[in-house]
């Protein structure tokens, strides 16, 4: 859980339905240290701490109970957004972020491993951490994407794979919007999404929610 961690793969149903059909060996679930995952939140609080912004919360009771598996989908907008969608979320859950691949290098990639987060390959087709993904679920775990595949000024297009993952891991997805000003963040945490809808009816209110939940600070739902 490093900066720029929170860049996402773009995933396709042509990824996932391999996964369904190809047998392979399972790769491994990432393990969370939770010394670890905790101490990566306090020093990345730091930044939000010294730029003297708040960090205002609402939707909390729509987080489902700990112990069922969820996939959380986010806009994304800032490096900072993974550590502060973590740091705000009840305890109970550590959230398994993937991340580009390119960061899991020397030092930061041990950390980040230990973190519980895994990466991916942008560039190509990573079945194996969508399986990774869809493992964390089976598990009854709780999987970090961000649809938009990259940070971005206002809301993009989303990416299929999150909706895909979440229908194949039996899964919830957990809208999250994030917007911020000079003075304060805001994480809105909208109701779930079941994952027994259509993979693009499922992507569709998933940008909606997303798009709602992101409003600029100051707007009310």
């Amino acid at each position: 859980m490093l900066k720029g961690m929170s860049d996402a793969s773009r995933l396709d149903t042509a990824q996932v339905d391999t996964v369904q059909e190809t047998p392979q060996i399972e790769p491994a679930i990432p393990k969370v240290n939770p010394v670890v995952y905790q101490a990566v939140l306090n020093v990345t609080a730091f930044p939000v701490f010294l730029s003297g912004r708040r960090v205002d919360v609402h939707g909390l009771e729509n987080i489902p109970v700990a112990g069922t598996p969820l996939v959380i989908a986010s806009n994304h907008q800032n490096w900072m957004d993974p550590f502060i969608i973590a740091r705000v979320f009840p305890r109970g859950r550590f959230i398994q972020f993937m991340a580009k691949k390119e960061l899991f290098f020397f030092g930061s990639g041990h950390i980040i491993r230990a973190g519980g987060s895994f990466p991916v390959d942008r560039k190509g087709n990573d079945v194996g951490a969508i399986r990774t993904a869809m493992r964390i679920l089976k598990n009854n775990g709780t999987v970090g994407i961000f649809p938009e595949g990259r940070r971005t000024e206002g809301l993009s297009q989303l990416h299929g794979g999150v909706a895909l993952i979440a229908a194949k891991g039996r899964a919830p997805i957990l809208p999250v919007g994030l917007s911020c000003d000079d003075q304060r963040w805001i994480v809105r945490f909208g109701e779930p999404i079941s994952p027994r809808g259509g993979i693009k009816a499922m992507t569709t209110e998933l940008a909606e929610r997303l798009k709602d939940l992101s409003h600029p600070v100051g707007y009310k739902i």
